[in-house]
């Protein structure tokens, strides 16, 4: 596991909320939604953090709570900040940098030379019907 995020303390093997951290981080969230820079509502909530930082922060799905954190940001005010973020962004003219990576899709499609031998070994007819295939049809 990597570091504990702000907010947590690790207690006997067990994350628990560390409640004066907890609640400048829900302070950056409010700010933030108030119209504060990322810079700026970390800042007033008391959080060393510059952008990027801040940024990371509030995109950080553990503050939703999971199987070993729990909850410290409701999933309203979580899912509010991400809607803010992308309008500022795109605001701004910088909603082209971040680009969704292609969807690999897996060939449904092919075609077979002729099948000129069969085997009672399933196993082994499926290596030899693998070994016919051509290309994928387009």
């Amino acid at each position: 596991m990597g570091h504990t995020p702000l907010g947590y303390r690790i207690k006997n093997g067990i994350a628990v909320i560390d409640e004066e951290a907890a609640a400048k981080v829900r302070q950056l969230y409010k700010n933030y939604l108030g119209g504060l820079s990322l810079t700026n509502a970390a800042k007033e909530a008391g959080i060393k953090a510059l952008h990027a930082g801040a940024k990371r922060i509030m995109q950080n799905e553990h503050y939703l709570g999971d199987d070993f954190y729990p909850a410290i940001i409701d999933k309203e005010t979580f899912h509010a900040a991400g809607v803010e973020i992308r309008r500022r962004s795109t605001k701004l003219g910088r909603d082209d940098r971040y680009k969704a990576p292609e969807a690999k899709k897996a060939p449904i499609l092919f075609r077979f030379k002729d099948i000129k031998e069969y085997y009672d070994n399933p196993v082994k007819q499926a290596e030899y019907l693998y070994s016919l295939i051509e290309s994928e049809v387009i």
